[in-house]
């Protein structure tokens, strides 16, 4: 018999900030996710917040992961990790986000094809000319 969404988080209606963000597979583990955000990396209806905080649904919840910020809504709770296809039930992420997070890797992109590295390494002389410069900044 297969449980509901709503029947995992138990009979309460809310649930902790970092259990919902370790079952919704942001964080690998809760003491990351409490680390994000005690960290400020994590907001919570525009505003930082404690680990602690209960979650209910329709909250806004921006996160910010290596370059990408994403900005979800919280459309069901969990408190259990589960596999990551239940996961992506848990949240939905705002079009807004999606189309910032495409851009902003995009224009990554590019800037890695607009100035590729070299192919080989700086020999003795453009060494000795790279020290130089640093020294004088």
């Amino acid at each position: 018999m297969a449980k509901s969404i709503d029947s995992s988080a138990g009979n309460k209606q809310t649930t902790r900030l970092d259990k919902w963000l370790w079952a919704a597979r942001f964080y690998k583990t809760r003491a990351i996710a409490k680390q994000m955000i005690d960290g400020g990396k994590v907001f919570y209806n525009g505003q930082r917040s404690k680990s602690g905080k209960a979650v209910i649904l329709g909250d806004r919840i921006t996160l910010r992961q290596s370059f990408e910020e994403k900005h979800v809504i919280v459309i069901a709770l969990a408190d259990r990790r589960r596999d990551a296809t239940f996961a992506q039930t848990l949240y939905q992420e705002t079009s807004e986000s999606i189309q910032t997070r495409e851009k902003n890797s995009l224009a990554r992109k590019q800037g890695i094809l607009l100035s590729p590295a070299s192919e080989t390494k700086p020999d003795k002389k453009q060494r000795r000319q790279i020290r130089h410069l640093k020294e004088r900044i």
